[in-house]
């Protein structure tokens, strides 16, 4: 039987992850193949050129670009401190000299003659790359990064902004239906993944800021809520570089909308556990789903991990959830993948599916339009 496919969400109790973890230029790669780390472990490490800064220094100092390099008190390469006298004129028999102070620390890079111009680079910036989760190093690509590997339980959601974080969960609501607002934050939660139900509030983002939560994990969030928080109307694009202080990661969507029960309880029987959260998002070509990542205590036999179902296809009982109106957000499985198309309301033909929803009634609606719940 032909398969069908659709994009969808991994939530797995126990399955074999691995992540790679790489520099964004050549760099050093301090560990090797079999060594254990956890996820805060620095598994590479490299400097990043600084920012560079024209100076028309020329123009500054009151002389023709020819003349610069006779001003300048320091040659190309030589390092240069903030408020450093980078060049002095002769002035008149000793008299009205003019200078100018280095408005940085870094390098002089190059003195041009035919602008006038100095270039000074600032100090490299260190970058370091984490293992993000406790696990093996199976992979080292020289000079790059590594590949992790760990057994884990994981849980895909829908849409996060902000980046990694770690911490131990946090369940702070007694239900999927209940939503998480600021009052249930308290000062212990600092440095936790906080896991809701329904909704998280503004208020309780702000909050979770305040206290110095990791992560807040929930079914929905309140588009307008998600406008004030980030002081803009975040559109489409990729997420993940947001400076909050707290990453945020909804695993249904936009609204008042209860997390999935098997992802709540998931979250719920890994309470106190470490976490690792990454809010990253690209819903376009190249997707990229915001995670939670919980390494488990002890490696899985073969027999309890998950199956290797090929990523994506639809078959018959899959767990799925409908993404577009009117039955959003609504979760069923599949009953029936009729191969003909089928005319719609809007006079396109498209293939459909069939799909029992969690209260037992019986809906079709274009595959284009279903969300795969793997795992």
């Amino acid at each position: 039987m032909a398969q069908a496919y659709t994009p969808g969400l991994m939530v797995s109790r126990g399955c074999r992850w691995r992540c790679r973890r790489l520099l964004p230029i050549a760099g050093d790669v301090p560990v090797k193949v079999g060594d254990v780390v956890s996820s805060q472990d620095v598994v590479a490490r490299t400097f990043m050129p600084g920012d560079a800064v024209p100076v028309n220094l020329a123009k500054r100092l009151g002389v023709s670009a020819s003349e610069l390099s006779r001003s300048m008190l320091r040659p190309v390469g030589e390092t240069v401190v903030l408020g450093e006298t980078l060049a002095r004129t002769k002035g008149f028999f000793g008299f009205f000299k003019s200078e100018f102070p280095s408005p940085m620390a870094g390098t002089i890079e190059s003195i041009s003659k035919v602008t006038g111009q100095v270039i000074l680079r600032g100090e490299p910036i260190a970058v370091q790359v984490l293992a993000y989760i406790n696990g093996t190093i199976v992979e080292v690509i020289p000079h790059e990064g590594v590949v992790v590997e760990s057994d884990v339980a994981l849980v895909q959601g829908i849409f996060g902004v902000g980046g990694e974080a770690f911490g131990k969960i946090a369940p702070v609501v007694p239900s999927p239906d209940d939503d998480l607002t600021a009052q249930v934050i308290n000062p212990e939660h600092r440095g936790c993944v906080v896991v809701g139900g329904r909704r998280v509030t503004g208020d309780a983002v702000r909050r979770a800021i305040e206290v110095g939560v990791s992560a807040v994990v929930a079914g929905g969030i309140d588009d307008h809520d998600l406008r004030q928080i980030l002081g803009y109307d975040l559109g489409v694009a990729v997420t993940g570089t947001e400076k909050l202080g707290t990453t945020i990661i909804v695993t249904e969507g936009f609204g008042e909308i209860a997390m999935a029960k098997r992802t709540f309880d998931l979250l719920i029987a890994h309470r106190g556990r470490e976490a690792s959260v990454n809010g990253a998002t690209q819903i376009r070509a190249g997707v990229m789903r915001p995670e939670i990542v919980i390494p488990l205590a002890e490696p899985l036999p073969p027999d309890r991990r998950d199956a290797g179902r090929v990523a994506g296809a639809l078959d018959l009982g899959s767990p799925i959830r409908i993404i577009r109106e009117p039955y959003f957000g609504a979760l069923g499985s599949v009953t029936r993948l009729p191969h003909e198309q089928v005319l719609l309301a809007s006079e396109s033909l498209a293939r459909v599916v069939e799909v029992k929803l969690a209260d037992g009634s019986n809906v079709t609606v274009p595959r284009a339009n279903v969300e795969l719940i793997e795992g």
